[in-house]
């Protein structure tokens, strides 16, 4: 039987607070190096899945491009409350198409 992977949510307290009812470990962190070196300690410490609010992922995209070519973590932009540039419903449904072979969200 395969371990499941830990998953974590980055981002301002109102975008991301709701997550933990989820069972997934919530970061409330919006501070762009505080944030770096979160998403490395994740990183290493076996975290699989990273979603991560957009504005908040525009602040560390240095520290995401790193992580890009690597298997694991998928570090997934989310959208958040405010400030959205349309990435993060993009990166939802490129996954949803890829995990299902169609865009059930269109």
């Amino acid at each position: 039987m395969s371990e499941l992977l830990k998953t974590a949510v980055i981002g301002d307290s109102a975008s991301v607070s709701g997550f933990s009812a989820l069972g997934l470990s919530v970061f409330r962190e919006t501070e762009a190096d505080k944030v770096a070196k979160l998403i490395n300690r994740l990183a290493s410490s076996g975290f699989g899945v990273i979603y991560i609010t957009e504005p908040v992922a525009v602040l560390v995209s240095d520290t995401i491009k790193k992580y890009r070519s690597q298997k694991l973590p998928s570090i997934v932009l989310i959208p958040a409350i405010e400030g959205n540039t349309g990435e993060g419903m993009k990166g939802v449904h490129e996954t949803v198409e890829k995990a299902v072979g169609s865009d059930i969200l269109s």
